[in-house]
């Protein structure tokens, strides 16, 4: 039965509801915003003296005006198509506008930038793709059948040669801003799924170890009543037999309860040994936490050695989840470019825990060494493993679980391969002292 969401390869959920690309309110916010500043523009321009065609130039501030209030009327959702068009419609209105202002003359013509900057921050590619053609259509447009501004006394056309140049920086400004805030937008979108995942992954963690906990109190509590039910029916067996010898088929079920009960102790005894000592299920020695955290990876086809320092007395680290699950996925990542074997060596002082985890395989690639922990796609050197897959979030993951748990983690090549060193406060992830609950009542 599965317990708690169930994640991807990536390690995100498979059905994950989407929002809205845009919502209404911004839209119609942002909208209701550019118009006042039209209007404002139009109002500025017309009191200095300056001759342009204000009618038909208000008639586009209403015609976007209309939309607003039939976008505040309307209760559908705002879907991407619908975004893409509406976005068009601003763009359409403001080329025009500009148009009817002098085109390229215009000061304002810089603002044709905003609906495809918001495009490419909140559809997706080929959506901008396509806002960011109309846009070179429609700003091309108005340029090239701009009327011009007049004023009696000052000359407010500029010269062909700095129109070009205008309209030249206005296109460069769509691709740039375009790929930008593209690109933005993907990485903090990326990070969004990757803390989901992380959540998810943690929540699990936690879920099983809870799950684990109940079983173990279960069978903790069982010993008692398990125990007297054997007694009593032993007692039963010798008394039938006693009293009633020409009863066997009485004598066999006393029989067969006293072997169910045996059975069920047998049992008791493999689910409850965590319950004989609590201890166990929030704590544990180093070097069964670093196996608990390499078992999933010890029979890919590449060695994974624990070595712990030769030194006295262990310590005895709380088994957390969220730190088990972290070591979990930078060993995953070492298995998964180790040519041959990955080696965990692990370290102590009476201030300081550290784990180091080393590959053999191509090691970090020195211009991605700052963003390892970052939760966008990197890679080795070489190609990933075969059957490898994921997002490149697995060290990102990683990072946040271990971060929460007081540690520091640093990146770096060693002598073979690719080496992350994790340190603790060893005050910090010490196991509490805790007090053992009482012995299981022995069943013979």
């Amino acid at each position: 039965m599965p317990v708690g969401p169930q994640l991807s390869a990536t390690g995100l959920p498979g059905d994950r509801p989407r929002a809205e690309p845009i919502r209404r309110r911004t839209l119609v916010l942002l909208r209701w915003v550019a118009l006042v500043g039209q209007l404002l523009a139009i109002m500025a321009a017309w009191l200095i003296g300056v001759r342009f065609a204000v009618l038909p130039a208000l008639a586009l501030v209403g015609a976007g005006a209309a939309l607003n209030l039939w976008m505040t009327a309307s209760p559908a959702r705002v879907t991407p198509s619908g975004a893409t068009w509406q976005l068009v419609f601003d763009l359409v209105q403001i080329s025009a506008l500009i148009g009817l202002t002098g085109g390229m003359s215009n000061p304002f013509a810089l603002l044709v930038l905003v609906p495809v900057t918001i495009a490419a921050t909140a559809l997706e590619d080929r959506q901008t793709v396509m806002v960011g053609a109309v846009t070179v259509v429609m700003i091309s447009l108005a340029g090239w059948l701009a009327a011009p501004l007049e004023h009696p006394s000052l000359n407010l056309t500029m010269p062909p040669i700095l129109q070009l140049a205008h309209w030249v920086a206005i296109l460069i400004g769509v691709v740039f801003f375009a790929t930008y805030a593209r690109r933005v937008s993907g990485e903090l979108a990326t990070t969004t799924d990757a803390l989901f995942a992380t959540q998810m992954a943690l929540a699990r963690e936690q879920k099983l170890q809870h799950l684990g906990g109940v079983i173990a109190a279960a069978a903790h509590e069982m010993g008692t009543p398990l125990a007297t039910i054997k007694l009593i029916a032993a007692e039963m067996q010798d008394e039938l037999a006693e009293a009633l010898p020409e009863r066997t088929d009485l004598a066999e079920d006393a029989r067969t309860l006293t072997q169910s009960a045996d059975r069920c102790r047998d049992i008791m005894r493999s689910m409850g040994r965590a319950g004989k000592d609590d201890l166990q299920l929030h704590a544990a020695p180093l070097q069964t936490v670093l196996e608990e955290a390499a078992e999933p990876h010890t029979a890919r086809g590449v060695s994974v050695t624990i070595r712990l320092a030769d030194q006295p007395a262990p310590p005895v680290i709380r088994r957390d989840p969220g730190l088990i699950h972290g070591l979990r996925n930078i060993i995953q990542n070492a298995v998964d470019f180790a040519s041959s074997q990955v080696i965990i060596d692990a370290d102590w002082t009476t201030d300081q825990l550290t784990v180091v985890i080393e590959d053999d395989g191509p090691g970090f690639a020195a211009p991605t060494l700052g963003q390892l922990a970052d939760p966008f796609p990197v890679s080795r050197r070489n190609d990933r493993r075969p059957g490898y897959e994921g997002m490149g979030l697995g060290l990102f993951i990683a990072r946040a679980l271990l971060e929460g748990t007081s540690a520091r983690l640093h990146f770096d090549n060693g002598k073979a391969g690719a080496k992350v060193t994790i340190r603790w406060p060893i005050a910090r992830i010490r196991a509490d002292d805790r007090t053992p609950l009482r012995q299981n009542p022995q069943i013979s």
